[in-house]
């Protein structure tokens, strides 16, 4: 009876360590949400911006409220378990069976390009005197799916003083990116002379978000968005070895990476086997239709975690951090996207 007490009583001190903070995280999300449709409509449809980044900026506006004491466990639990649990749930956007669909050239071409990004955002981040823990980040954010990307990457990066500031830099930075080239890469595209499937699998390939991707793809035509979507969720699929390659890379280079040395986060492999059932459930159109509100569910609860975390990364992170970085970050994030669309554009040239 006395241990079930103890039980109760750790339950009850680990809840009210936490729930501050995530209640305050809570908010700002919620803020955000309601926030994104009024930005729209007061701009008349011309200026969208997504709710991360709504709750990212309000978070950091409140940073001084933030720290204090009592906010600390929540924030810390939000960015270092929710992050994990809701990247984890990602797993059941992504069906395998699309991804075979686009043939081993094009596979191979989204492999490399992805491979040579992320090695580059390293290299650019060493030449430009960055940390090589946001050249990671900067490379991931670009080679897989932006703000997502930077997350799950931040997991197995050494912590280092500004590691805070640069994840949020590389957030806002991917959507800015983003909103930028969903409307410069279809004329592109076009000044290219590409058909729409390779119209759809260029920006697939290259725009950092997936909001983006789809966004610059069906405003083509329903063929490039469709094919543009299942280019970007390959993309979205290869998280796992990515995340695992960076973590390999910071252990090799003898730094210690989260909050283990052994690289194999428990979320990415929980991504894997729920794309596994993921497209298990799209070849049985039966079992589809009947998980397919807990699979609606999970998705979402997936996208309320992003949001919560992103929004307690925002509330630990100062303002005056994210004023003192400079042109060599913008530099970096501008040349691994960069690096990116030249890669993708001329394998596209090559196997036309």
């Amino acid at each position: 009876m006395a241990v079930t007490g103890d039980k109760v009583r750790t339950s009850s001190g680990v809840l009210s360590r936490v729930a501050p903070g995530i209640a305050l995280a809570a908010l700002v999300s919620v803020a955000a949400l309601f926030l994104e449709p009024f930005i729209k409509r007061l701009s008349g449809g011309a200026v969208i911006v997504p709710p991360m980044v709504i709750a990212l900026l309000i978070g950091i506006a409140l940073n001084r409220l933030a720290s204090q004491p009592v906010f600390d466990g929540g924030l810390t639990w939000c960015v270092k378990k929710l992050l994990r649990i809701a990247i984890a749930l990602l797993g059941l956007k992504v069906a395998l069976g699309d991804i075979a669909a686009l043939g081993f050239g094009i596979a191979l071409l989204v492999v490399v390009s992805m491979a040579v990004t992320l090695a580059s955002g390293l290299a650019f981040a060493r030449l430009l005197r960055c940390q090589s823990g946001y050249g990671a980040l900067a490379g991931a954010a670009t080679a897989v799916c932006g703000a997502s990307a930077a997350l799950a990457t931040a997991t197995v990066v050494p912590d280092y003083r500004s590691k805070a500031a640069d994840v949020a830099f590389t957030v806002v930075a991917a959507n800015g990116l983003s909103t930028l080239v969903m409307i410069a890469y279809p004329a592109l595209c076009v000044a290219m002379g590409l058909s729409p499937q390779a119209t759809g699998i260029l920006l697939g390939a290259t725009i950092h978000d997936v909001a983006q991707v789809a966004g610059a793809g069906y405003a083509v035509s329903e063929h490039v968005g469709t094919t543009a979507v299942i280019v970007k969720l390959f993309r979205v699929f290869l998280l796992l070895p990515v995340v695992l390659a960076v973590g390999w890379w910071f252990m090799r280079s003898g730094e210690r990476t989260g909050e283990a040395r052994v690289p194999v986060p428990l979320f990415a492999l929980v991504f894997l086997v729920l794309a596994v059932i993921n497209s298990l459930l799209v070849t049985q159109p039966a079992l589809e239709q009947v998980f397919a509100p807990l699979k609606s569910l999970v998705v979402q609860l997936s996208g309320w975690g992003l949001l919560l975390a992103i929004a307690a990364l925002g509330l630990g992170t100062s303002a005056r951090a994210i004023l003192a970085i400079g042109w060599r970050h913008i530099a970096v994030f501008c040349g691994t996207t960069l690096v990116l669309l030249i890669l993708v554009a001329g394998g596209l040239m090559v196997l036309a």
